[in-house]
């Protein structure tokens, strides 16, 4: 379930970022604006409660947005997405990889501490 609440935050914070970007030039899209990120926080909080360390929370939840708002603008507003930015988009996926990957080995550690422990 905290995987559904982390996507649906991104979502929420993508929606948010790209309606601040239609907003400058027609005022009614801040509304979604300040609606996309109390959805994006509050959603954000209920993958805290459900155990999600901050840190990979927080990684996967701000390295995805970028990304998907970097995608999303080019293709709705016609901004920039250059080669570079492709690579960069690359490596911001890479590094949610890692990160989420490197949550799961400390929790298995810390649960066979656990385990270990126990058995003493």
């Amino acid at each position: 379930m905290k995987w559904l609440f982390l996507a649906s935050a991104i979502v929420a914070e993508v929606t948010a970022s790209l309606a601040l970007q239609a907003a400058v030039d027609h005022p009614g899209w801040y509304a979604l604006v300040v609606v996309g990120y109390l959805v994006a926080f509050g959603m954000l909080v209920l993958v805290l409660r459900r155990g999600m360390g901050i840190g990979v929370a927080y990684g996967i939840w701000g390295a995805s947005g970028v990304a998907l708002t970097a995608v999303l603008a080019a293709v709705l507003f016609g901004q920039a997405l250059t080669l570079v930015m492709g690579i960069g988009i690359t490596l911001i996926a890479v590094g949610v990889l890692l990160v989420e990957l490197g949550s799961q080995r400390a929790l298995a550690a810390r649960s066979a501490a656990a385990r270990k422990q126990e058995a003493h």
